[in-house]
C-alpha cells in the first residue's frame, strides 16, 4: 500500500514536470512567432535549448564554478592597459592605482587570461559657467585580456583587451 502511494506521488511529480516543459515550449514557440512574424523552426529551437543546457554541465564550466578565489597578478604595463581601457570604454580617464588584475588560470603558464578591474572617471561637470572637477570615480570597468611573460615581466597584450562591462557608480 505504501509503495503504491509513493509511486502515485512520483508519477504526479513527473507529470507536473512534463506539463511544465510542454507549457514552456508552447510559450516559446508562440512568442517566437509573435516577435519575428515568421513560422518557427521547432527543431532548431529545441536543439538550441538542449545545447545551452548541456553547455552548462561541461567539465570546463563545472571547474570554473568550483574554483573559489582568483589569483592576483602584477603586470608591468598598467598605464598602457589603462589607456586601452579608456579608449574602449569611452570614459575620460582610468585610475591606474585602482587597477586590480586577477586570473582563475594557472599563473605559471606562459599565456593565460586575466580579468582587469579599474575605476573610470567621467568628463568634468559644468554648471553655470563653472567647471567642477571631481575626484570620485563614476564607473567601474571590467575587462579581459591575455597575459604573457616578457623580458620586462608579465604584460597584458593591449590588442587582446576586451571590455566586459562598464558599471555606473552612484554616490
Amino acid at each position: 500500500m505504501i509503495v503504491i502511494k509513493m509511486a502515485n506521488k512520483a508519477i504526479r511529480i513527473i507529470l507536473i514536470i512534463v506539463l511544465f516543459i510542454i507549457f514552456f515550449e508552447i510559450g516559446l514557440i508562440s512568442s517566437y512567432t509573435i516577435v519575428t512574424s515568421e513560422a518557427p523552426n521547432v527543431q532548431g529551437l529545441i536543439d538550441m535549448q538542449i545545447s545551452k543546457v548541456t553547455g552548462i554541465f561541461t567539465p570546463e564550466k563545472v571547474n570554473e564554478m568550483l574554483i573559489k578565489d582568483p589569483t592576483p597578478v602584477n603586470i608591468t604595463n598598467k598605464k598602457d592597459i589603462a589607456l586601452r581601457m579608456e579608449d574602449l570604454s569611452k570614459v575620460d580617464g582610468v585610475n591606474v592605482d585602482s587597477m586590480n588584475v586577477t586570473t582563475y588560470e594557472d599563473a605559471n603558464n606562459n599565456n593565460f587570461t586575466v580579468t582587469i578591474e579599474a575605476l573610470g572617471y567621467a568628463s568634468p561637470n559644468s554648471t553655470s559657467g563653472q567647471i567642477v572637477i571631481s575626484q570620485t570615480p563614476s564607473y567601474k570597468i571590467i575587462a579581459k585580456g591575455n597575459a604573457t611573460y616578457k623580458d620586462t615581466g608579465l604584460e597584458v597584450d593591449e590588442r587582446s583587451v576586451t571590455i566586459n562591462s562598464v558599471l555606473k557608480l552612484y554616490q
